[in-house]
């Protein structure tokens, strides 16, 4: 397994439309793989593939708490049904906006149709965190990060902040 480089908000691929996968082979699984130490490592409890830059409909996640029971999900070309009209508010973090937090109104359930890491169709129903969760990596298979639930206000000094971040990261003085 390979760690890779998660993508931080304003690169612009994180804004690109994910592709649906055609199968699920040894590649995918591979990719799989590397998302799911990416994202253990980071540490986070979810990632989409496009974060680290590819635009496939793939999605990996964690939401246990204790390190010694990981509970790995794997979700590829997921797709959202059935979201609840009762909204629930959580604070939510993002792996591409490094030290931001947001709260985030979304549905407090849905159902996820998704293909799992064998390639096998399933059918899942969320609530709590999960819910919140995979709302939020769907998203971004769609190009929409957690930012683009505020004002344009809030959202623009935000990536403000994060621009100016980065450039003083890849700026090298010896």
């Amino acid at each position: 397994m390979t760690i890779r480089k998660i993508l931080q908000e304003p690169d612009p691929i994180l804004r690109q439309i994910s592709k649906p996968v055609e199968t699920v082979g040894r590649e995918e699984q591979q990719l799989m793989d590397d998302m799911l130490e990416t994202m253990y490592n980071a540490p986070g409890i979810g990632l989409a593939a496009i974060q680290i830059g590819v635009p496939k409909n793939i999605i990996v996640m964690d939401i246990s708490r204790e390190k010694e029971n990981k509970n790995p999900m794997y979700f590829v070309n997921p797709i959202i049904k059935n979201k609840s009209e009762e909204i629930s508010r959580y604070e939510e973090g993002c792996l591409s906006l490094k030290n931001v937090f947001v709260e985030v109104d979304r549905p407090s359930t849905c159902e996820v149709e998704y293909l799992d890491y064998n390639g096998e169709k399933k059918n899942l129903k969320c609530n709590g965190l999960l819910a919140t969760c995979i709302q939020h990596e769907y998203e971004h298979l769609l190009g929409v990060l957690m930012v683009d639930h505020l004002s344009k206000l809030k959202k623009t000094m935000i990536i403000k902040k994060l621009s100016k971040q980065k450039l003083k990261a890849e700026r090298i003085v010896i």
